[in-house]
């Protein structure tokens, strides 16, 4: 498909949801709150399990585990591999449209589809699923600057973040029990654990590894979704995401076709921009030696080992 016309598709996909969305706005007007956020819900399962049903791959991740660095990464990788355009961002099926020989990768936070189905990973289980996975430390102190600086107002509420109006500490934002806590983020970790030997094809991809070892870690990850890869074209996907790169690119909009979700809420913030730091063990710059000794017993008790983090 010409990329012109994969453009025009992804704005009617985009303007149909938002449709859709303000239809059952206008639908539950009069309703509580709880019911409206119930409803979106449901409706956002709906949307996602579509997409789950005609995916040839799967990427699950908590927020802030590496996504965005990982879907620039493949996203290069294919651009190279297939002459596709520059700065397209890999979606759903947009770059399968422009060339069939590659796959469908669905990147989900898998947070909606329970409200459809209840607790179950079933629709998973036939799927080539990647589970990429982080230290919930790192990405508990993460997901604080997200609700702090570039979170949506619907977002905040359709999972269970604190109120944007109060003042939270760092701290207690971490160790609490509200959306993008610790506590939040390994339980869904552990969830995945448990339901990891139901999948058909699975693999654990954690970030500390994709840094420790970018090259071997997306080799290993292009021979299970079968993506033949030359060593040259690696590299250079490996290079064209680094951290440094991925940073000056957000500052220059360079992504801004890709959405507000590629752009700082403002330039002069670093804590702002959906790049933020990336580094392995960074919680601990934000804590004193008795709070991060808190933090680090606390996710010994609730963290399965699975995950090698304690």
């Amino acid at each position: 498909m010409k990329y012109w016309l994969q453009a025009v598709r992804q704005f009617t996909q985009t303007a149909r949801k938002k449709l859709s969305r303000l239809v059952l706005r206008l639908r539950m007007r009069g309703t509580s709150d709880e019911e409206f956020v119930a409803a979106e819900r449901k409706l956002r399962g709906a949307e996602q399990m579509k997409k789950l049903r005609d995916a040839d791959i799967v990427v699950v991740s908590f927020g802030k585990s590496g996504r965005t660095w990982l879907r620039v990464m493949m996203s290069h990788l294919f651009r190279i591999m297939y002459d596709l355009p520059k700065n397209a961002i890999l979606g759903f099926d947009n770059f399968h449209n422009m060339n069939r020989a590659i796959p469908k990768i669905f990147f989900t936070h898998d947070n909606y589809i329970k409200d459809l189905i209840g607790d179950s990973k079933q629709p998973f289980y036939n799927k080539r699923v990647v589970l990429l996975a982080r230290d919930p430390r790192d990405v508990a102190v993460s997901q604080y600057f997200q609700w702090k600086f570039r979170m949506k107002p619907a977002k905040v509420a359709l999972n269970n973040y604190p109120p944007r109006d109060i003042e939270i500490s760092l701290f207690a934002f971490v160790t609490g029990d509200r959306g993008g806590s610790m506590k939040a983020v390994a339980e869904f970790m552990n969830f995945w654990a448990q339901e990891s030997s139901k999948v058909q094809d699975f693999h654990l991809l954690r970030y500390e590894d994709l840094r420790a070892a970018p090259q071997q870690e997306l080799r290993r990850l292009l021979d299970f979704i079968s993506v033949h890869a030359s060593d040259e074209q690696v590299n250079s996907a490996v290079e064209y995401s680094s951290y440094e790169n991925m940073k000056k690119m957000e500052g220059r909009k360079q992504f801004r076709l890709a959405g507000g979700r590629m752009m700082p809420t403002d330039k002069d913030n670093p804590d702002s921009y959906k790049v933020r730091r990336a580094k392995v063990g960074g919680y601990r710059d934000y804590f004193s030696d008795e709070e991060v000794a808190a933090i680090d017993k606390q996710l010994a008790e609730i963290l399965d080992p699975f995950f090698n983090y304690t």
